[in-house]
């Protein structure tokens, strides 16, 4: 019987009790050919829909199912696929194994493997788009996003009980793709400690209204799980946001650009690498009323003043040698304006993103980079997801 040894490329894929549990044999071909060996647990509710010699025969590797087994007698069977995984890939995933997950409970091989396991996990949801929607799974997905797992969200279309809506398990090809930029991250930054700064700032106009911008903070949450999975010790500083931050990172909460200019300088010397992914708000009201503005004042004028420049501040305040970056979110593919504000902030390098372009930037699930360096050298990602565009921004920052 063949056994594996710790690599990065290996992969247990986790099979739970769903109609599409048919497409996971496809799933585990497309990881084969893209070098993953690739070993298959399913629940037993699965196994009505596929079978252990299906997913043995294709991969050449033991199938899983009962909490019990042991393909080589005398080992712990979910210990040693728990620890010699780079990867915990569970597609499709069902309500019941999701919310199982999120609170922790072990009472089957796959979510005992999943209880002993440390790494790197995806998770891929197919279900009717009532259930999808429903709050106890986002609120337990977003426990296992917290976490750092990595959602490849399902697609819209036609599901199994003759409904329509978001709930049909994503491509072969998405969540194979999630899965190589996942395996992709190495540990490039393993001992060093980065702060980010993400999300928008709220400056109060009133007791009850603000000024804000567009930002969601999950360029800044990307980030941060990209970061943590290249081996960093992380802390972020964030505004306002509901893009999950991961709970291995050490997150300090903050309304306005002063609170987050307080609460990043207190923590930049430590830091190797500072990453200012935050849409900081450039100006705020310069006397916020106490209370609330009633309607009948009529007309009303706003007094506005700059907020500091917080990354500026940061590059100021970095210890020797850290390296400072910026993010530079632009209404148009021209680059000049980021060069110059690279200058004038003393940085290390600034990421340029066309918030212009359709379907990237702001509150987008993509985006597409263009890294200006201090030396003069300008590299662009391409389009890609967010995670994936973080893991190359780190690459390149972390070398």
């Amino acid at each position: 019987m063949l056994w594996w040894g710790p690599a990065v490329d290996n992969v247990v894929l986790g099979v739970c009790g769903s109609v599409a549990a048919y497409r996971a044999a496809d799933l585990a071909r497309e990881l084969m050919r893209r070098g993953c060996t690739v070993r298959v647990c399913l629940t037993e509710s699965a196994e009505k829909f596929v079978t252990r010699a299906l997913f043995e025969a294709l991969t050449g590797q033991p199938c899983l199912i009962g909490a019990f087994e042991e393909p080589e007698s005398g080992r712990m069977a979910h210990i040693d696929w728990a620890r010699q995984a780079g990867l915990l890939l569970i597609a499709p995933a069902t309500a019941n194994t999701i919310a199982r997950l999120a609170a922790g409970v072990a009472d089957d091989m796959l979510t005992t493997i999943a209880s002993a396991y440390t790494g790197r996990m995806l998770i891929a949801p197919a279900m009717n788009p009532s259930m999808y929607a429903s709050p106890a799974l986002r609120e337990a997905l977003a426990t296992l996003a917290s976490r750092g797992a990595e959602i490849v969200e399902p697609a819209e279309g036609d599901v199994a009980c003759g409904e329509q809506g978001q709930g049909k398990l994503a491509s072969v090809e998405r969540i194979a793709g999630v899965a190589s930029v996942v395996l992709s991250a190495s540990h490039a930054l393993s001992g060093k400690k980065v702060l980010i700064t993400s999300g928008p700032t709220r400056e109060p106009i009133d007791s009850v209204r603000f000024v804000s911008n567009r930002s969601s903070g999950k360029m800044g949450s990307a980030l941060a799980r990209a970061a943590l999975m290249m081996g960093a010790d992380v802390t972020v500083v964030s505004g306002p946001s509901s893009a999950p931050l991961p709970i291995g990172a050490t997150i300090v909460r903050v309304e306005t650009a002063e609170e987050m200019l307080k609460g990043a300088l207190a923590r930049v010397k430590d830091a190797d690498l500072v990453i200012g992914a935050a849409a900081v708000a450039d100006y705020r009201p310069a006397s916020p009323e106490k209370g609330k503005i009633r309607r009948e004042a009529g007309r009303i004028e706003l007094e506005m003043v700059a907020n500091p420049d917080i990354i500026a501040a940061l590059a100021s305040a970095a210890k020797k040698g850290a390296r400072v970056v910026g993010f530079a979110a632009e209404p148009g593919p021209d680059g000049e304006a980021a060069r110059v504000k690279l200058a004038r902030k003393g940085l290390f390098a600034i990421a340029v993103n066309d918030v212009s372009a359709p379907g990237i930037g702001f509150d987008a699930d993509e985006n597409e980079l263009t890294l200006v360096r201090a030396d003069g050298g300008e590299e662009r990602s391409g389009r890609r997801s967010k995670l994936a565009c973080a893991l190359w921004l780190l690459e390149w920052l972390g070398g």
